[in-house]
């Protein structure tokens, strides 16, 4: 079979193969040798406070072609984030330690150290520590730029928070809360 032919096979609508084969295997190229390796120590990433959501950026979209933001959260018992729903990105829940109460789609279950979860955009999900552990839990976000978010999230005074201007802030990345 002809490598176009085999390419056109592929994607079903054939779009491949009218890209130049040079420039396509170029672009894929430049990709893929974009990527760099990269260690992340235990106590290495970038610290933000998001409204008592102690986070460590451990991977951001500048370190993986914008694919993925991964952080660990560090949180007190009764903190949490209430019911929202993002129009971007997934995201993976892995609990390290402590207890977290996840709500996604209006199911509700308790995850333990070792448990993990999906929580796909356009799916209604909202999260709290409970028991009487801080917990920590890695949290996965595909594809990336939710960390922008963050990081302004991070800036607004110390404090209750102002919850229009966080909703404001989150709305600019396609997150709304449901009230």
């Amino acid at each position: 079979m002809k490598r176009q032919h085999f390419i056109k096979s592929l994607t079903g609508l054939g779009i491949l193969s009218l890209i130049p084969q040079n420039t396509f295997a170029r672009t894929i190229t430049t990709f893929l040798k974009d990527l760099k390796p990269k260690i992340i120590r235990k106590n290495d990433g970038k610290l933000l406070n998001v409204i008592g959501d102690i986070q460590t950026h451990k991977l951001v979209g500048s370190d993986t072609n914008n694919q993925i933001v991964e952080w660990v959260d560090n949180v007190e018992p009764g903190v949490g984030i209430p019911p929202h729903v993002h129009t971007k990105e997934d995201e993976i829940f892995r609990v390290i330690k402590g207890q977290i109460e996840l709500m996604i789609d209006n199911k509700i279950t308790v995850l333990e150290a070792g448990d993990t979860a999906f929580a796909p955009k356009n799916i209604p999900h909202s999260w709290k520590v409970v028991g009487v552990e801080k917990a920590q839990m890695i949290t996965t976000a595909f594809p990336a730029g939710i960390e922008f978010m963050f990081n302004e999230l991070h800036k607004l005074p110390q404090g209750p928070p102002d919850f229009n201007k966080v909703a404001e802030i989150c709305g600019k990345y396609g997150i709304t809360f449901i009230v």
